[in-house]
């Protein structure tokens, strides 16, 4: 390596050729670079799913021990550990991985014999390397070696006031010190190759710091000869997505009556160009999570103290194991190795099998097997679609052959292009507008392709229409599309109101067992004002235990509503009557029950004669109980009244003379009040023995009361 003077502020220059040895980066934490000749495995295959991962497969050549490096971002290494798949086919090996470590670029710096982290100027530099041979150059014909001793500063005159500090470079040759100005050298050369190479080493890591967000993986692969490889991966990737335009009223005259195009969006927001790749687009969402394989786990230890002899603690011992099934267990690991090896594994799910399928399949297509006929250009929408479509367990994909998209860049791709099943409608539902029906079409996938969710643009004769959503749509289903407001039908919804009637009722031992039916009725008006007659589908809102009795059956019924579906000429009137019944149960205790409210059950009118006479009986023995608590009620808050009076009384006694008049008054008054609270203590006692025998006789009504 050599260093160039080029003046008093040069520090040094990186000169190209940094060449890092693999064995040495798990040593010193040296980001890894691409080797001078390592080898191009471009992106060949990609899987998309629409869970937002996606699956890459790059093929290519290495030669004998051979490597290659691909970049990532720093995100999107914990992927690459978790999931990563490699693959010599022609006989060689997977030798190592090798990526930079995650430690801050001042602990990797420090961890070379020549630490350049404060960016050192030269003379610091040369005091590191006291000791070193280096080479100096300070003419054109004056060349000497020496061993430096280090790097001193002095003053030197220049004119009549001027003085400068220059730096001075001390080297012993032999016995010789000899002095050279730093200013004069042109060339400076070490002689010690492991300071070259750590020196090399630390400035590979620096001109790595640059970009933080990228890491170089380099893949390691051993073996005689050129050997084909694959190396393959599951990254965090941007959803792909589709769009859908709807060609209503073909002009083609088809028997389906509409064109469906249906276009894939997708994003290469990787660092590599995909080109001439396999691309799959799969409908499909396979678990999975992002775990942090990459930066450093400690494991925290316990602290133990020396124990003399004699205080050893209590051991305790874990389970041991079996010469038998330590066999078993290596025997497992073999299998779990022969898997990974089959290049299924770290691919999680479906991902898994496409994984598999695509490696079953690249040699045959990159070999210049014959390419999928291409269907025919449709004259109307002259788009075809590039992709052939599969099934893939409970999952669909897309696969599209030469797809070329730069990094960083998107692409639409035609994946759908063919004839389909669509009827113009018009969509009524009070909940979206009250007024009009939207203008929309029921449209059946014929085709034998699943119909990811996305916006439909739709075109009716010959300009645009509207927009519609669509949900997913698996081959032989059917949907309808909304995509405008049909401003020629008017709707009224007229809500009746609800209807309760009493189908059934029966006594059981004084419990009474009611059914009822409610019956809910919604007309809705139709007025079609316009030159053509129209399909209406009219939703109705579906509830929970309602049973819908007009129509008797739905023509379509989802989860959260019925579809009606009418014919209603051109300005004509349709009157359709919407009506649901309900039947539910209800038990009510008598005996609880307030006499009021038991009055309103005995006069229902549909209430069964005998449960009517029943319950009569039993509001006559409630009624009579009640009138029996009123009447003790009432004795009780006369007593309350009288010894409130009592106290009065004797408060004014204690204020005269006995010998008066009015005291006298007062002590007669007394006597007679005793006498009439003995009296209505008397009739309380009659009357709570009345009530007892009535509650009795109440119980034994309703114990023996069954009736229905």
């Amino acid at each position: 390596m050599k260093f160039q003077s080029a003046g008093p502020s040069l520090t040094f220059l990186l000169l190209s050729g940094v060449l890092v040895c693999p064995t040495c980066i798990g040593q010193a934490d040296v980001p890894a670079t691409r080797p001078a000749g390592g080898a191009e495995v471009p992106v060949k295959d990609v899987v998309l799913f629409s869970s937002g991962v996606g699956y890459f497969e790059h093929f290519g050549t290495v030669k004998d021990d051979g490597s290659t490096v691909l970049h990532f971002k720093t995100g999107q290494i914990n992927d690459i550990l978790k999931s990563l798949l490699l693959e010599d086919l022609d006989g060689g090996k997977v030798a190592a991985v090798s990526y930079p470590s995650p430690a801050p670029l001042a602990r990797t710096l420090k961890s070379f014999q020549v630490d350049i982290t404060s960016n050192p100027p030269l003379p610091q530099l040369l005091n590191q390397l006291r000791g070193a041979r280096i080479e100096v150059a300070v003419g054109p014909d004056q060349r000497f070696e020496g061993t430096i001793l280090g790097v001193e500063t002095r003053t030197k005159a220049v004119g009549d006031k001027q003085v400068l500090t220059v730096s001075v470079l001390s080297l012993r040759s032999g016995r010789t010190i000899r002095t050279v100005l730093l200013d004069d050298v042109q060339e400076l050369q070490m002689q010690d190759p492991k300071l070259n190479e750590e020196l090399d080493a630390a400035l590979a890591a620096v001109a790595q710091a640059r970009d933080q967000d990228k890491k170089p993986v380099e893949i390691h692969f051993a073996g005689q000869g050129e050997r084909r490889v694959r190396v393959g991966y599951v990254v965090e990737t941007p959803v792909w997505k589709t769009s859908y335009r709807l060609v209503l009223d073909n002009p083609r005259g088809n028997a389906a009556g509409a064109k469906l195009q249906g276009w894939a969006i997708v994003e290469n927001q990787t660092d590599s160009d995909w080109n001439d790749i396999q691309l799959s687009l799969v409908s499909g969402r396979p678990i999975s999570f992002i775990q942090d394989l990459y930066h450093s786990l400690y494991v925290p230890r316990p602290v133990v103290q020396p124990q003399i002899f004699a205080s050893l603690i209590p051991q305790t011992y874990e389970n041991g194991i079996t010469q038998a099934e330590m066999t078993k267990l290596q025997q497992a690991r073999n299998a779990a190795n022969s898997q990974f090896n089959q290049l299924g594994a770290g691919v999680g799910g479906a991902g898994a099998t496409v994984a598999n399928q695509l490696f079953a399949n690249a040699n045959a297509g990159r070999a210049g097997g014959a390419a999928p006929q291409q269907p025919p250009i449709d004259p109307i929408a002259s788009v075809i679609s590039q992709a052939s479509a599969s099934g893939l367990g409970e999952l669909f994909q897309f696969t599209v052959r030469n797809v070329s998209i730069p990094r960083q860049q998107s692409a639409m791709i035609p994946i759908v292009s063919d004839d389909v099943k669509a009827s113009k409608v018009s969509i009524y539902n009070r909940a979206v507008l009250a007024n009009h029906p939207l203008n929309g079409a029921r449209l059946k996938n014929n085709t034998t392709k699943h119909l990811l969710a996305g916006p439909v643009t739709v075109l009716e004769a010959g300009s645009y229409a509207g927009d519609a959503q669509i949900d997913d749509v698996p081959p032989g289903q059917s949907r309808l599309l909304s995509y405008g407001v049909d401003l020629k039908v008017l709707v009224q919804a007229d809500d009746r109101p609800q209807l309760t009637t009493l189908q059934t009722a029966r006594l059981l031992k004084g419990v009474l067992q009611l059914k009822w039916k409610d019956v809910a009725r919604t007309e809705f008006l139709l007025d079609n004002k316009g030159e053509t007659a129209k399909t209406i589908v009219v939703e109705f809102p579906r509830q929970p235990e309602w049973k819908l009795t007009d129509p008797p059956a739905p023509d379509e019924t989802t989860e959260q509503a019925y579809r009606i579906q009418r014919e209603l000429g051109a300005g004509k009137l349709l009157k359709l009557p919407v009506v649901q019944e309900m039947v539910r149960a209800e038990e009510v205790a008598l005996l609880p029950l307030e006499a009021d409210k038991l009055d309103i059950y005995a006069k229902v009118g549909e209430m069964p004669a005998g449960v009517r006479d029943a319950l009569q009986q039993v509001l006559a023995l409630k009624q009579a109980a009640a009138t029996t608590v009123r009447q003790i009620d009432q004795h009780v808050q006369q007593v309350g009244t009288i010894t409130t009076e009592q106290s009065r009384i004797r408060e004014n006694m204690k204020a005269v003379s006995p010998s008066t008049d009015y005291y006298a008054r007062l002590v007669k008054k007394l006597d007679q009040q005793e006498t009439q609270i003995e009296t209505l203590q008397q009739e309380v006692s009659g009357l709570q023995k009345q009530l007892d025998s009535q509650r009795k006789e109440l119980d034994n009504k309703l114990a023996e009361l069954t009736l229905g």
